[in-house]
């Protein structure tokens, strides 16, 4: 049997996880368990997903399933309360079947279990639970001990005494009996003076053994009861029920060959009932027995109370029709003046068809709710992608400035290292190439050396073409540009064949240039010079300008060869160098082949005025970045 649930009991138990232990345990626990992050209250989930949660929260916490189950069930009774339950859970004094009867209005496909009290001879109290849904039992205790201290201001305790498996209409069903032991600390009720109570004389026995009232007036007054007795022979019924349930008076009919009991679930059969002779009974005629013209409308169900009378060894239940609104009652065929006019149904239906109306509308802002939690946490992430490809093309200060709506100011920096490298005959490279081989070409290997950016921390500028250019010390100062870079160059030869590259280092200005795609721009001499080292360069070396190499990279580990003296245009003669690789950091480390070896950098910033040298270590970390591929090219050294 497929047992479904509503979704304010899984509210319920987030509520509880996220006060109880926070918002990260509950959407740790939603994963798990492989559900939902939100219910809808008035909806329908099956039973196997809070059976999941309350599995995943008892391995999750390391805690019993009896224990979780039991603070389950005290937060349950602080959560209806929460809910607007309070006021009718303390004017129905703690009656379990009624409250589920109160509750059947608004959550009609509910599957309630049933509870029976019964009180031995010597004074212990028992309470009997009967459920479809098995092991969820010690839910129980947990209500009724948060109950009785709350409204009652008592102390109760609740012992399992048998556990067992009992067969019913509906198949097997989980019956439990607890002994309620109860001890008062005090009482919040408010007892009143009672009234005299006049002694009984031997007069009024007499009058009181007289019924004074005719058959057919209580036919009428009750239009829908029904009397039975111990084989359920049918015996009297109301006026109305004759004219939906016709033949249900004719010799020696059965009353469960016209009715099955939907609440409680039990045996159609005269034991069965009087166990539970307290509780609120629902029957719905049998299809089957009904003429065939209202076989194709909703089935009658009757709600009412029954009453065994010892004398005559007869049943009677005394019911009225079960509806919730005046839809079902013209589903049903049936019209108001059909129900007695003392009955307080009528009132019900009125009053409850505002409810539904109620109740939709809060579904209604429910689902709108969730839908814009959905679009808000769609929303979020294309925020992030658009505050990543912002970043991408600013540095994230800059970008930060730009959103708030803040002019971004030019800045001047002393002292940085800039590099530029070119692809050598690119020229006849296109020429021999479909233009798509060449995008598929840049795009390779610029996304690689963009990965490595990352890794030494260098800022890349732009790309023009085949041109690359990076920076280090801009936009945020770093002692160590020139080693940044220098490695940085290093591993663009090891990543890339017949590239040139050139470093120079000096001073810049830099700023955002347009207002459409803005970009980030270094200006000075700078720029031109490390342009002209590209330029001048050599295929598969780096090419260094003598102040890059006396200023930045002497005595810093790096192998460093003198190219001499060369004309540079624009420069005249200078004396320029090469750089071969560095000394004490291997090719793995610098080309982040995920050898789990950082990547190390020291830069001593002395501030303007101040004596002392503060020292800040840069980690770049780049377990994340491994660049080891069948594209990666070994470099090729020229000598001169």
């Amino acid at each position: 049997m497929i047992s479904h649930i509503y979704g304010f009991i899984n509210t319920c138990l987030k509520s509880l996880v996220i006060e109880k232990f926070g918002e990260e345990t509950w959407e740790k626990l939603r994963t798990l368990a492989e559900v939902q992050d939100t219910f809808m209250t008035y909806e329908i989930y099956d039973d196997v997903i809070t059976l999941r949660l309350v599995q995943e929260a008892c391995t999750m916490l390391d805690m019993p399933s009896e224990v979780v189950l039991k603070l389950f069930g005290e937060y349950y009774f602080s959560f209806c309360k929460m809910a607007g339950y309070d006021t009718m859970l303390r004017t129905l004094g703690g009656n379990l079947e009624a409250l589920h009867s109160y509750l059947a209005l608004s959550y009609q496909e509910m599957n309630a279990p049933s509870f029976r009290v019964e009180k031995n001879d010597d004074g212990r109290m028992l309470l009997h639970y009967y459920t479809d849904r098995k092991g969820l039992y010690h839910i129980v205790p947990g209500i009724i001990e948060a109950v009785a201290k709350d409204f009652f201001d008592s102390e109760v305790s609740m012992t399992i005494l048998n556990q067992s498996e009992k067969d019913e209409r509906t198949g097997k069903k989980e019956h439990v009996v607890f002994l309620v032991s109860q001890r008062s600390r005090g009482s919040k009720r408010d007892f009143r003076p009672q009234r005299e109570i006049k002694e009984v004389t031997k007069e009024d026995e007499e009058i009181d053994r007289r019924l004074w009232m005719e058959e057919q007036a209580f036919c009428n007054a009750f239009p829908f009861h029904i009397v039975f007795d111990k084989q359920l022979k049918v015996k009297q019924t109301g006026i109305n029920i004759q004219k939906f349930v016709p033949g249900l008076q004719t010799m020696d009919s059965r009353l469960d060959k016209y009715f099955s009991i939907v609440h409680p679930q039990v045996t159609f059969n005269i034991e069965s009932i009087r166990m539970f002779i307290n509780s609120k009974f629902v029957l719905k005629t049998r299809r089957e027995m009904v003429p065939l013209a209202s076989q194709h409308q909703s089935m009658l169900k009757l709600r009412g109370q029954m009453v065994w009378m010892e004398s005559l060894g007869c049943m009677v239940c005394l019911c009225s029709p079960k509806l919730r609104s005046l839809q079902e009652l013209e589903e049903r065929g049936l019209h108001i003046s059909d129900i007695a006019q003392h009955d307080t149904t009528r009132d019900l239906i009125l009053l409850n068809q505002q409810r539904l109306a109620e109740m939709e509308l809060s579904n209604q802002l429910e689902r709108k709710k969730e839908e814009l939690r959905i679009l808000s946490r769609h929303l979020e992430g294309e925020k992030k992608k658009t505050q990543t490809l912002l970043y991408a093309m600013l540095p994230r200060h800059v970008a930060n400035q730009q959103k708030e709506g803040k002019r971004v100011e030019a800045g001047e920096f002393q002292v940085c290292t800039i590099l530029f490298s070119d692809v050598v005959t690119f020229s006849n490279i296109c020429a021999a190439c479909e233009p798509i081989q060449i995008v598929n070409m840049l795009n390779s290997m610029y996304s690689k050396f963009d990965r490595l950016t990352s890794v030494h921390d260098v800022y890349k500028v732009e790309t023009i073409g085949d041109a690359y250019m990076v920076v280090g010390g801009v936009p945020i100062p770093a002692d160590s540009h020139a080693e940044r870079v220098a490695n940085f160059a290093l591993v663009m030869r090891i990543a890339a064949r017949e590239i040139r590259v050139g470093l120079h280092t000096g001073p810049v200005l830099a700023g955002v240039v347009g207002d459409k795609m803005p970009r980030y721009c270094l200006f000075g001499d700078t720029v031109n010079t490390a342009s002209r080292m590209e330029s001048h360069g050599v295929p598969d070396d780096i090419h260094l300008s003598p102040f890059t190499y006396r200023y930045a990279l002497e005595d810093k580990g790096f192998d460093i060869l003198e190219r001499g003296e060369i004309q540079v245009k624009g420069k005249g003669l200078m004396t320029t160098y090469f750089l071969l690789q560095n000394l004490c950091v291997s090719e793995d480390t610098i080309m982040a082949r995920g050898t789990g070896e950082p990547c190390v950098y020291r830069d001593n910033q002395q501030g303007a005025g101040e004596s002392e040298i503060d020292e800040a270590m840069w980690v770049c970390s780049i377990a994340s970045y491994d660049l080891t591929n069948e594209d990666t090219f070994s470099g090729r050294h020229y000598t001169f």
